[in-house]
């Protein structure tokens, strides 16, 4: 069992380093995403706080009026 240690024990460490490498990728790959995801998030939130401004300057039947081409009615 020695020596079979002995003679593999260069492939394992190359393998074990391969593994930290490619868990290192995935981690920063996910933050990345997720960093990209909380950007969009925010500028979504922007605009509607944006819309929501807007609408709340007007009486809620001119709002209405002006919405009432977005409905599904």
């Amino acid at each position: 069992m020695g020596a079979l240690l002995g003679q593999l024990w260069p492939y394992l460490l190359a393998m074990g380093a391969a593994l930290a490498g490619l868990w290192s990728a995935y981690a920063k790959g996910k933050a990345s995403q997720k960093a990209r995801q909380d950007a969009a998030d925010a500028a979504a939130r922007s605009q509607a706080q944006k819309i929501d401004d807007a609408v709340a300057g007007r009486t809620p039947d001119d709002n209405r009026g002006r919405l009432a081409k977005w409905s599904r009615s």
